[in-house]
């Protein structure tokens, strides 16, 4: 996972479970600060404030790959999406009733 959007989505679900320190620094790294304006802000050196975003990458990663969880919410969120399009499709037809009922009992097991 190398893009931002995917570090914010870890850090949204597991972001609680990194120290204070490592929640801090990361929290500029989302917030597109340099490893230099980093350093300078939390008083460590360039090297180390790399290091730890990596390291915190890591613990995230770690984390998803064992939960799951932002994978379960990638899911559901798509089961959603379809279900808000067949309600706003034609509900005459009993297989879009059939279909809405199915996803949405899809999304009701995985949680």
């Amino acid at each position: 996972m190398e893009n931002i959007v995917e570090h914010t989505m870890l850090y949204d679900f597991y972001g609680e479970l990194l120290t204070d320190h490592q929640k801090q620094i990361y929290e500029y790294y989302l917030d597109d600060y340099s490893l230099s304006e980093i350093a300078e802000e939390a008083g460590i050196s360039r090297q180390g404030v790399h290091d730890l975003i990596k390291r915190c990458n890591k613990i995230l990663s770690d984390y998803e790959e064992k939960l799951g969880l932002v994978s379960k919410f990638e899911a559901a969120r798509v089961k959603v999406d379809e279900i808000h399009r067949l309600a706003n499709a034609d509900t005459s037809h009993n297989s879009t009733v059939r279909e809405i009922e199915r996803l949405s009992g899809e999304i009701l097991e995985a949680f």
